[in-house]
């Protein structure tokens, strides 16, 4: 009984305090970095760069403005932005304000973008000049009254209408006294929100992924460690800044001080500007970076191994084998936005050297094991919640726990209870487990289209093509392509009427009236669906159809 009642030795006068216990947040990188390595280059763009000092400055400065005009804790600071060093800025500038970063897709539609803007109710919105005309039409759909910045590029030859809306590079450079300021921070919290990630979802409705910054600092650190990065990176931004806040990397490069060499757009002239030029050691992409890499370079040796990584649809084995032939070394991840990007890593194993390169590319296609701070990876049956057997055959859930792991979705406590019901993180993605551990995807309950890294909602697609005044019923499915990795392939029920002779052009028309271009379906087929007693769409059976077509 003495026993039970005497203090613990590791509570008494052991108290967790300013001393002992910071916050942790990924922006704590930038102050690190730019103390140790000032004169280090930051960011390359076009013919202009940056030290991490000049991006410290610029960074305070930025802060400070969002703070003068009004933003406080938890506010939301929208951007719509290509992969330009105000991206960069904006990733370190709006948590240090107190804003909440909320990165939009630049391939959206206008209406999508005013949805996201009055859902997560912007109080800034940070946008690219190129961009003007679809935030205009955005703007006008959701009645956005607050106040906006405009991003110029001098290497752009758009001359948009700008006036009463602020300019990026006057509005920091008006705070640049005060930018030298450089004072250290920290949230209140790590569980304070630091992002905001819109994903499309299941239900066509994008839904908001909230991070905070305890997940953001483990997701930057666990980049490095899967990767194994050394000091001093040259990055290439192929991969979207605005795609699961570029999967942790604007913070993960900064904290190894690397150099962010930045492009505003993907093509094959700049990747292979930038391969030749700036003696890139990483890059990431999903497989159509891949395809493309391929596709320019051909049998071209390169002056030194460049590390890939790549993840959304599973890259063919094929791909995996080619790209490695040319100079490239790939490491395969996966995850989705709600776990801050990659949480699953195929790790190699150096057994696996001595097989023939065939048999690697097949092994390195898995989607693999748990990233070290995702605590737990399992594949279970989400009915009973047992996990399925190591052998390879068994499919299951994907199911995850651990601190890279979403807050939750925005004002959306259904989605929330169905995602974390059990206490485990629901994927809807289907798999197996291997005996020796590594999962591999089979298949995606939740009918997410994965085209060229971005997620496109099969529903929302067919709630469109329902609109159409001569479509019956309609179902979406992926189809696998080799340069997107999987694009939307429709199967459309017309209605039996004599005058009705809708074709696959007019479908496509209407399409873009009301979608974006990317979510347009590439090939369109027109018969009578495959229902079960209930009326529900078989969609299996036109997944097989796709895959004989």
């Amino acid at each position: 009984m003495k026993n039970n009642i005497e203090k613990n030795n590791f509570d008494e006068d052991l108290i967790k305090s300013k001393v002992n216990f910071v916050p942790l947040t990924p922006v704590s990188f930038l102050y690190r970095t730019a103390k140790i390595f000032p004169d280090r280059k930051a960011w390359v763009y076009e013919n202009e760069s940056a030290t991490y000092s000049d991006f410290l400055y610029k960074v305070n400065a930025l802060s400070e403005g969002l703070k003068n005009i009004g933003i406080k804790k938890n506010d939301v600071v929208s951007v719509l932005l290509p992969n330009v060093p105000a991206m960069l800025e904006c990733h370190f500038g709006v948590p240090i304000s107190g804003g909440v970063l909320n990165t939009i897709n630049t391939r959206l539609d206008a209406k999508t973008i005013s949805y996201i803007l009055n859902h997560s109710k912007t109080k800034i919105f940070i946008f690219y000049e190129e961009l003007f005309d679809i935030v205009k039409e955005a703007i006008d759909l959701s009645n956005y009254k607050n106040k906006l910045i405009c991003v110029k590029d001098k290497y752009s030859k758009n001359n948009s209408p700008l006036k009463k809306i602020l300019n990026y590079e006057n509005f920091v450079s008006s705070y640049k006294n005060r930018g030298k300021v450089f004072k250290n921070f920290a949230p209140d919290d790590e569980w304070d929100a630091l992002s905001l990630n819109y994903t499309s979802g299941t239900t066509g409705k994008p839904k908001g992924v909230v991070y905070h910054h305890r997940g953001a600092y483990l997701m930057a650190l666990n980049n490095q460690m899967v990767w194994q990065m050394d000091y001093h990176p040259i990055y290439l931004w192929t991969l979207p800044m605005f795609h699961c806040n570029g999967w942790c990397f604007p913070w993960t490069i900064t904290a190894v001080a690397g150099t962010h060499v930045c492009l505003n757009k993907v093509d094959k002239f700049q990747l292979k500007s930038k391969l030749e030029k700036e003696n890139i050691s990483h890059l990431c992409g999903a497989p159509i970076i891949l395809n493309m890499i391929i596709e320019m370079l051909g049998s071209i040796k390169l002056k030194k191994r460049i590390n890939i990584m790549t993840a959304a649809a599973p890259p063919p084995p094929t791909t995996l084998k080619k790209i490695e032939e040319i100079g490239f070394k790939v490491t395969h991840v996966y995850g989705l936005t709600e776990t801050y990007g990659p949480a699953v890593i195929c790790e190699w194993n150096s057994n696996w050297d001595k097989l023939s390169p065939e048999k690697r590319s097949l092994l390195k296609s898995r989607q693999g094991v748990n990233y070290p701070s995702l605590e737990y990876l399992d594949v279970k049956d989400p009915k009973t919640m047992k996990s399925v057997k190591k052998d390879s055959v068994s499919l299951g859930e994907v199911m995850m726990q651990g601190n890279i792991v979403m807050k939750g979705y925005l004002k959306s406590a259904t989605s929330n209870k169905e995602a974390f019901k059990d206490n485990w993180f629901h994927t809807g993605d289907l798999a197996v487990m291997h005996q020796d551990g590594y999962i591999e995807l089979k298949d995606r309950s939740k009918d997410i289209i994965i085209s060229g890294g971005e997620n496109i909602s099969s529903i929302e697609i067919e709630s469109i093509i329902h609109k159409h005044e001569g479509v019956l019923d309609c179902a979406v499915v992926a189809k696998n392509d080799n340069k997107w990795g999987e694009v939307p392939c429709a199967f459309i029920e017309l209605k039996k009427t004599k005058e009705n002779k809708v074709k696959e052009v007019d479908i496509l028309k209407f399409c873009r009236k009301h979608i974006a271009s990317y979510k347009i379906p590439k090939k369109i087929y027109f018969q009578v669906l495959p229902r079960t007693s209930t009326g529900k769409i078989k969609k299996f059976i036109l997944r097989e159809l796709v895959r004989k077509i």
